[in-house]
């Protein structure tokens, strides 16, 4: 999607994601997901809805291209259902895990308008990005 206008930087996220049902007004939704791995498939997400998720729960960071110098600790449930289309207009329902379910719960709030500030505690700000280095964290999950 390309898109010449110039809009604030919270608009950012939703035009790089693809667009946001309600930000471009139709109700179509797009997002594709590159899992971490040489030979991961990409997830096609086509109008993904989260019908299900765990009610445990963790805390990563994360960041967003529109708050580039700061990345905040995000609750996510360890699982999610998703259900999503496919090219032949086929409904596919999905359970993803761990740190896949993060990216795509992740990316389906970019496509319902949604930051990361939108899912962070009320009691944790944002840290700039040079003190989220120095905690040397990867997303981790045992197993």
């Amino acid at each position: 999607m390309h898109v010449r206008r110039r809009a604030p930087l919270e608009e950012w996220d939703r035009i790089r994601a693809g667009g946001d049902r309600c930000w471009i007004g139709i109700g179509r939704a797009a997002a594709v997901v590159q899992p971490p791995g040489h030979d991961a498939p990409a997830v096609v997400l086509l109008n993904p809805r989260i019908t299900e998720c765990s009610s445990d729960a963790d805390e990563q960071y994360e960041g967003y291209l529109s708050f580039f110098d700061v990345r905040g600790m995000v609750p996510r449930p360890l699982w999610i259902t998703v259900e999503t289309t496919t090219l032949e207009g086929q409904p596919v329902t999905t359970t993803y895990e761990r740190g896949l379910a993060r990216l795509i719960h992740h990316e389906i709030d970019h496509l319902d308008g949604l930051l990361c500030t939108a899912r962070m505690r009320l009691d944790v700000a944002p840290v700039p990005v040079e003190q989220y280095r120095q905690t040397g964290r990867a997303w981790a999950y045992e197993q």
